[in-house]
C-alpha cells in the first residue's frame, strides 16, 4: 500500500492524546485513495476466501445489530487476508421491499428517492466502521442492473417449468396490502409486523421449490460448517412424511350437488394406514373444493357461516394443540374401502387445505387432535392398535405407540409397523390407494401486489397467451412517476403507459403482470453478483463463479434459517441445474451470530434502550466500537450492550497508545531475527509470553471464532509488555513483541493499529500492518522452561516445586523428599513408597514408626 495521496500523512503521535475520530478520518481516507481492500477475482496465484454478511436492509441508519455482523465478517475477513488468501468481503443492498415503499407513501416521495438516500446515510456510517470492503463491487437490488438479471432469473425458471401461475388460497397481510409466501407467516402474523394474516384465493405466481424437496432435504447433512440448529429448521419445514394415499368413495344416495347418484373420491394422505380400520370420520379443510358440493341443503347455513369464520383463523390458531376443536357436519358420508363402513363427513378448521390433500380421516382412539374432537362431538372411538397385542374395546385416552392390529380383518395379529406395508399393498391392489410421500413445503409465493420490487416478466397476449419477456428485452423497467395511494395497493394496475406494451411473440397489444417479485427473490443470489458486478453481458462470468463459489464463510441472523437461506439453496440449485454453476450450494459455513441487547432486552425505539452508532463512533472511535463488540460474549450467543465496559475498551486502546508511543524511539522495523535460546531474563519470558499469545489467539480463532478470548489474550499480552518494559527488556525483543501485537489487534480495531505501525515502529510508506503476515508461534518458545510439580503426603497437597520439563522419576523424588514442607508430614513416619507422575506429581506414601 501506498501512503502517498491527496490525504495528508499526519502523525497523531505528536500528542500524548489518543484522538480516534481524526485518526481513523485519516486512515480511511488513505485505504480508499491507495485501494488497498480492491480485489482482483481473477488472480488465482493466492487461495480464494469468500467472507460475507448477510446485506442491509437500508432502513436509513445502522443499528448495533448492524454493527456486530459487519465486525464479525470483517475481522474474519482480514485474518484471512493476512494468512495468504485472495479474500473478498463485499457489501451491497437488499433495497427493493415494503418499508420503502410505505415511507413513500407516508412522506410522498419516491421510494427510490427515499432508498437512495437511506443507503448514502448507511454507506457512510459502515465505511465509518473501518470496514474492508471493495466498495466497487456494490449493488443494489433495486437498480435495474441488478433486476435485470433478477427477471432473467425468473425467466430461466419458467422456461424450465419451474414458474407457473395459479389460483390458489394464500396468505393475506392488510397492513401490507399484498400476499406472503408461507414462510413469512410467523405464528399467525405477518413477518414483518403484529397484523393478523387472513386466507384469500387469488391468482399468483408461484416457484417449484417443491421439486427440490428431496435434493434440499439430502443436502443438509453435506452442510458440516452449518448449526446444527438451522439444518432442523430446515429440516422441519420441509417436513417429508412417508405413507399412503387413500381413497373413499362418497355414498351415492347422500351427494348433494344436484346430480342424482353422482360419487366423488375423497383422497387423505396419512402417515398411520395401519389405523385405517379405526377410522370414525373423514373431516375436510373449510377450503377443500368438496365441501360445497357435499353439504345436504339441511346443513349449508351452518357450514357456509362456520367456513366463513374459519377463513378468518390463522393456520397456526387453527392448528394449534391447546385450543379447543371445532367443525360442523356436512350431512353426507363416505365409505372406507377396507371394511366398508360408512363414516360421516365434516369440515373442521383444524384440517389445513395446504398440507395433503385438505382431508383427514380422523382416528380418534389413536391421534390425540382427533381424539379431542370425537370426545366434543361424541363421535364412536374404535381402537384398532393394542400394545400388549391383547384385544380391547375401549380405551381411556388415545393410544399412538407401537403395537399389534386389533380390529382389523385379515390384518389381526400383524405388527403395526408391519400392517403399514400390507395395507398399503391391499389399496394398490385394489386401486383405491398407493404409496407416497408428502411434504409440509409448498411452492414459493413470489408474486406482490406492490410497486417497490422487481416487475415479473411477463406479457399477456389474447392469441400467444403467456409470453416471457425475452431477454434482449429485459429489465422490463419500473416507472420512475407513479401515484402512491394511502390506502396501499401497487400503482402498476392504474399505469397504461407500463400495462400496454406489444405481445414479444407476435407484436399485437398486450398487457404487462402488474405484480412484482417477492424481494427474496433479488436477495436469494446476490452473493454470485457480487463476484462479477459489472457484467452487462451475462448474469455473470461461469469461470469467476467456479473458481469463487461456495462462500467460504456466511455470518447473519437465524432468523432466516427458513425465509432466505431456503431460498438461496433453492435458487442456487435451480441455476446450476441450468449450467451456470459448478456448485449446487451457496454457502459453505454458516455463522448466525446473536443479538445485541441493552440491559437485557433487545434494543427498541418504545423501551428508549437504542444505542446509536454515530455517537459511539465520535465519542470513542469505530475500534473501540468493533473491540467491545467482540469481547464480551462468543458470536453465537447474545450480547448486553454496557456503556461501563465500552469506557473499559476504550480505556485498553488508550493504554495500549500510551505504552506503544512512551517507547517509539526504542523502536523500529524491521527487527533483526531473534534466536530464542540465547535469550536470558526478561528477553526471555516476553518472547515467550509473546509466542503463547500468537499460539492461543489463533489456536481461538480457528476454534468456533472466539473472539472474546482472542481480546482477553490481548489484554493478558498488553499487560506482560507493559511489565517488560518497567524491568529493561531490549529494544530488539520489546520492537517484536509491540510489532506481534499490533498484528494480532489489527483486524479488530485496524486505524489505532495502522497508525503506530506506521508512526511508532515506523513501518514502510508502501506498506500497511493489514497486509502483513498473521504472526505464527516459535514452538520452541511454547515449551515452558519450568513446570510446577506437586508434591503429596499419603495423597495431600503439601507443597509445589518448579522443575524443568522431563525430569527424570529419581530426580523428582529426591526433590520431594527434600521438600522442607513436605518433610513436616513425614516426621516419626516410615516411608512405604513413593509414587512418581513425571511432570505432574510426587505422592510419598508414609505410616507410623
Amino acid at each position: 500500500m501506498s501512503t502517498s495521496s491527496s490525504t495528508p500523512q499526519k502523525s497523531f503521535l505528536q500528542s500524548d492524546a489518543y484522538k480516534p475520530e481524526a485518526l481513523e478520518t485519516k486512515w480511511q481516507a488513505t485505504w480508499a485513495s491507495s485501494k488497498l481492500h480492491q480485489v482482483d477475482t481473477r488472480e488465482t496465484s493466492k487461495p480464494k476466501y469468500y467472507a460475507l454478511s448477510m446485506f442491509p436492509y437500508p432502513s436509513g441508519r445502522l443499528h448495533m445489530g448492524h454493527v456486530r455482523n459487519y465486525t464479525l465478517s470483517d475481522v474474519i475477513a482480514r485474518i484471512k487476508r493476512m494468512q495468504g488468501h485472495n479474500v473478498l468481503h463485499p457489501l451491497g443492498w437488499d433495497s427493493f421491499g415494503l418499508p420503502a415503499e410505505n415511507a413513500a407513501i407516508e412522506r410522498n416521495i419516491h421510494p427510490k428517492k427515499w432508498t437512495y438516500s437511506n443507503i448514502d446515510t448507511m454507506r457512510d456510517q459502515l465505511k465509518r466502521l473501518g470496514l474492508m470492503v471493495d466498495w466497487d463491487r456494490e449493488v443494489y437490488t433495486c437498480r435495474e442492473d441488478y433486476y435485470k438479471w433478477s427477471q432473467w432469473i425468473f425467466t430461466t425458471l419458467y422456461q424450465r417449468g419451474l414458474a407457473y401461475k395459479k389460483e390458489a388460497p394464500v396468505n393475506w397481510c392488510v397492513q401490507c396490502d399484498t400476499v406472503l409466501a408461507n414462510e413469512q407467516v410467523i405464528d399467525g402474523k405477518c413477518w414483518r409486523h403484529d397484523t393478523d394474516v387472513e386466507a384469500r384465493n387469488l391468482n399468483q405466481w408461484f416457484l417449484k421449490i417443491t421439486d427440490y424437496a428431496d435434493r434440499l432435504l439430502d443436502n443438509l447433512p453435506t452442510l458440516k460448517g452449518w448449526p446444527d440448529k438451522v439444518t432442523l429448521m430446515q429440516k422441519n419445514w420441509i417436513n417429508k412424511s412417508i405413507g399412503a394415499e387413500l381413497t373413499f368413495k362418497t355414498t351415492p344416495s347422500q351427494t348433494a350437488d344436484g346430480v342424482a347418484g353422482t360419487e366423488h373420491d375423497i383422497s387423505i394422505f396419512t402417515t398411520r394406514p395401519d389405523t385405517v380400520f379405526g377410522v370414525s370420520a373423514m373431516v375436510l379443510a373449510p377450503e377443500h373444493p368438496l365441501v360445497s358440493k357435499l353439504t345436504t341443503p339441511e346443513q349449508r347455513e351452518k357450514v357456509t357461516a362456520y367456513v366463513a369464520q374459519a377463513r378468518q383463523k390463522s393456520n397456526l390458531e387453527r392448528t394449534a394443540t391447546d385450543r379447543e376443536k371445532t367443525g360442523v357436519p356436512l350431512g353426507t358420508y363416505c365409505i372406507n374401502p377396507f371394511n366398508q363402513q360408512q363414516v360421516p363427513i365434516w369440515v373442521a378448521d383444524y384440517a389445513l387445505i395446504d398440507y395433503g390433500t385438505g382431508a383427514v380421516m380422523m382416528v380418534p382412539g389413536h391421534d390425540e387432535r382427533d381424539w379431542a374432537f370425537a370426545k366434543t362431538y361424541d363421535i364412536p372411538v374404535q381402537p384398532v392398535i393394542s400394545e400388549s397385542g391383547e384385544l380391547i374395546e375401549h380405551l381411556e385416552e388415545p393410544y399412538t405407540g407401537a403395537g399389534t392390529l386389533i380390529h382389523s380383518g385379515e390384518f389381526n395379529g400383524l405388527e403395526n409397523e408391519t400392517a403399514k406395508a400390507a395395507i398399503i399393498q391391499k389399496a394398490e391392489e385394489g386401486d383405491f390407494g398407493k404409496a407416497t410421500v408428502n411434504y409440509r413445503l409448498r411452492d414459493w409465493l413470489i408474486s406482490r401486489q406492490r410497486f417497490w420490487g422487481s416487475p415479473i416478466p411477463i406479457v399477456y397476449c389474447e392469441d400467444c397467451g403467456e409470453v416471457a419477456v425475452p431477454d434482449d428485452q429485459l429489465p422490463v423497467l419500473l416507472p420512475d412517476e407513479a401515484e402512491f395511494s394511502p390506502e396501499g395497493g401497487s400503482p402498476l394496475k392504474h399505469l397504461d403507459e407500463f400495462k400496454n406494451t406489444p405481445c414479444p411473440s407476435c407484436g399485437k397489444p398486450a398487457v404487462r403482470e402488474t405484480d412484482t417479485m417477492d424481494t427474496f427473490m433479488c436477495s436469494s443470489w446476490y452473493y454470485l453478483r457480487y463476484l462479477d458486478p459489472h457484467n452487462s453481458d451475462a448474469i455473470f462470468d461461469k469461470d469467476i463463479i467456479k473458481n469463487w463459489m461456495p462462500v467460504d464463510q456466511y455470518v447473519g441472523g437465524v432468523e432466516h434459517a427458513i425465509l432466505h437461506l431456503m431460498y438461496s439453496r433453492f435458487i442456487m440449485m435451480a441455476l446450476h441445474d441450468a449450467d451456470w454453476t459448478s456448485h449446487d450450494e451457496p454457502f459453505k459455513n454458516l455463522l448466525t451470530q446473536g443479538m445485541v441487547l441493552k440491559d437485557g432486552s433487545k434494543m427498541s425505539k418504545s423501551k428508549g434502550n437504542i444505542v446509536d452508532p454515530d455517537a459511539i463512533f465520535k465519542q470513542y472511535g469505530a475500534d473501540t466500537a468493533r473491540f467491545f463488540i467482540l469481547s464480551d460474549s462468543p458470536p453465537r450467543a447474545d450480547f448486553d450492550w454496557k456503556d461501563s465496559a465500552v469506557e473499559g475498551c476504550f480505556r485498553f486502546l488508550q493504554k495500549a497508545w500510551r505504552v506503544i508511543t512512551d517507547q517509539k524511539e526504542r523502536l523500529s522495523l524491521p527487527t533483526t531475527e531473534i534466536d530464542y535460546d540465547t535469550l536470558e531474563g526478561a528477553d526471555r519470558t516476553l518472547y515467550q509470553a509473546t509466542h503463547q499469545a500468537i499460539e492461543g489467539i489463533s489456536r481461538d480463532f480457528e476454534t468456533a471464532y472466539q473472539f472474546n478470548t482472542m481480546i482477553s489474550k490481548l489484554r493478558e499480552f498488553q499487560a506482560v509488555i507493559q511489565k517488560s518494559v518497567e524491568q529493561n527488556v531490549s529494544d530488539t525483543v520489546l520492537s517484536h513483541s509491540i510489532e506481534m501485537f499490533l498484528r494480532l489487534l489489527a483486524p479488530i480495531a485496524p486505524h489505532i493499529t495502522e497508525e503506530l505501525y506506521h508512526f511508532a515502529l515506523n513501518g514502510p510508506e508502501e506498506t500497511s500492518i493489514h497486509t502483513q503476515p498473521w504472526p505464527s508461534a516459535n514452538p520452541n518458545a511454547l515449551v515452558a522452561d519450568t513446570i510446577e510439580v506437586v508434591i503429596q503426603v499419603n495423597g495431600k497437597v503439601r507443597d509445589k516445586i518448579q522443575v524443568k520439563p522431563g525430569a527424570k522419576k529419581d530426580e523428582l523424588e529426591t526433590l520431594a523428599h527434600q521438600s522442607e514442607r513436605a518433610q513436616q508430614f513425614m516426621n516419626d513416619m516410615t516411608i512405604v513408597k513413593t509414587i512418581v507422575v513425571p511432570n505432574k506429581l510426587v505422592n510419598i506414601v508414609v505410616k507410623p514408626q
